[in-house]
């Protein structure tokens, strides 16, 4: 939600403002402000995050055939650079990437981040280590709360705000929850107050607990790590044992969520995405 206000500012402060703007990723004037203001309320201590940049992206095929799926472009710019640029508008400058197929083209893009504002170290998945099993080969990188979120997933929520609810909640996990129209082919959240009870796997739609779906990014806290052996995993596994010690709670993203991990999602970024 968008909310008009007026501001009186100096002039010599607004002249720093607008040296900002570059068109790109500084759009104009209330872009400028927008940005200085999410900076300054992001000061939270959350600095970290695990992206999960791997898997062979079978359904952008053939494009993925020559290029790992964290590379392929929207608006002339890889998926990952974007997720990059949106962490580091929130002052998340402490990025873990999880790689596996294709992995050496990913980092020769993105090297040790430098270039791009932020530090980036990269975990090596040797074998398929499923949706979650990266968070227990880069344990030793994890040594506080983290953001976990997946390189096929282009949105723009707002970090500050759900982590200081994350910190309200107390609890040791919050997943970022979109509503779909047709839920029948997700995971979808059965809840009681903001406390996930459970995903229910692919319901009909008559039988649906909610149209709440994971969103692709997480809030997590170092303990999490201990939960997670260095095998494979999947998200679901870790959300349930989660839910169980009643550990797993949620937050709405009211914004737009693209899956560009498929092929419909990918063009309907293309012609949509902002950012």
């Amino acid at each position: 939600m968008i909310e008009r206000v007026t501001i009186t500012v100096k002039k010599d402060i607004l002249r720093r403002v607008d040296s900002l703007v570059d068109g790109r990723e500084i759009r104009n004037r209330s872009h400028a402000i927008e940005t200085l203001i999410a900076r300054s309320l992001s000061k939270t201590g959350l600095d970290t995050a695990l992206v999960m940049a791997g898997g062979e992206g079978a359904h952008l095929r053939p494009v993925t055939y020559e290029i790992p799926k964290s590379l392929i472009p929207i608006r002339g710019k890889p998926i990952l650079e974007h997720q990059i640029n949106l962490l580091k508008r929130y002052d998340v400058t402490n990025i873990i990437l999880a790689v596996d197929y294709m992995n050496e083209k990913i980092r020769q893009h993105f090297g040790d981040g430098r270039k791009f504002g932020v530090d980036i170290t990269y975990v090596v998945e040797n074998k398929p280590m499923g949706t979650a099993g990266a968070i227990g080969l880069a344990k030793d990188h994890l040594s506080k709360s983290f953001l976990f979120l997946n390189v096929d997933t282009l949105m723009d929520p707002n970090i500050p705000e759900m982590y200081e609810f994350h910190k309200s909640q107390k609890k040791l996990a919050t997943v970022l929850l979109t509503t779909v129209g047709d839920p029948s082919s997700f995971g979808v959240v059965k809840m009681r107050g903001n406390q996930i009870l459970k995903f229910v796997e692919k319901p009909n739609l008559s039988k649906a607990p909610s149209r709440l779906i994971n969103a692709g990014l997480c809030i997590f806290d170092q303990t999490v790590t201990s939960m997670v052996p260095k095998r494979k995993m999947m998200i679901e596994e870790l959300f349930t044992k989660l839910s169980r010690e009643e550990q797993l709670v949620g937050y709405l993203h009211d914004g737009v969520t693209y899956d560009v991990g498929t092929a419909k999602g990918y063009e309907k970024a293309v012609k949509e995405w902002k950012w």
